[in-house]
């Protein structure tokens, strides 16, 4: 009899519905961003949309923030810095992604895989330059970040990211413009390989 009290429950369970969990803020999206032991591409396409989702988001109450609000001014610096955050991650996470598509040397024996070699570098490009698009709004952000100073201790390295950017100690410019540079010889030296090359 207990036995087949426990069957029947057993076979009840999965026809409960639970409840989802609706994601509607800002914060909450950002808080389904997490980093992988390995950067499989889905992976960071997958992170790429959260991250996305949060800046097209409303952001939560400021009793649910991710720091301590206690008046306008620092929600204000809070929204500011946390938009600036997000588009610093998305930055890495372009720059990640065109790594996998990037070759950094153009070697003697990838010429029978020439043109396969250059579609991958298009593709890098264009996250480079999809990446670089996340820069200027990033600096935008924390330039708008940086005019109430404002203190707070939750996000302490969102302000040091934002101070890091002020004093151009942090240049994604100047970084993705490396890429980029290295990318257009990596280029021509496929390019210039033929079936002699081999």
């Amino acid at each position: 009899m207990k036995k087949a009290i426990l069957f029947l429950i057993l076979i009840i369970i999965p026809a409960l519905t639970v409840p989802a969990y609706r994601i509607l803020y800002a914060e909450q999206y950002y808080r389904l961003y997490h980093l992988h032991f390995y950067q499989y591409p889905d992976d960071t396409m997958e992170n790429i949309y959260y991250l996305e989702q949060a800046l097209k988001a409303d952001f939560c109450n400021p009793l649910y923030a991710l720091a301590r609000i206690e008046n306008k001014r620092e929600w204000e610096r809070y929204r500011s810095l946390f938009k600036m955050h997000v588009h610093l991650k998305l930055i890495e996470l372009y720059l990640t992604l065109g790594s996998k598509y990037d070759k950094m040397i153009a070697y003697f024996y990838n010429a029978p895989w020439k043109e396969d070699n250059l579609k991958s570098l298009e593709i890098a490009e264009k996250v480079y330059y999809t990446a670089l698009a996340y820069w200027s709004e990033a600096l935008s952000w924390a330039r708008k970040a940086s005019r109430p100073i404002i203190h707070l201790e939750e996000i302490q390295m969102w302000e040091d990211e934002s101070y890091r950017i002020m004093t151009r100690d942090l240049d994604y410019q100047d970084i993705i413009s490396s890429h980029l540079k290295r990318l257009r010889q990596v280029r021509e030296d496929f390019l210039k390989m033929d079936k002699n090359t081999y």
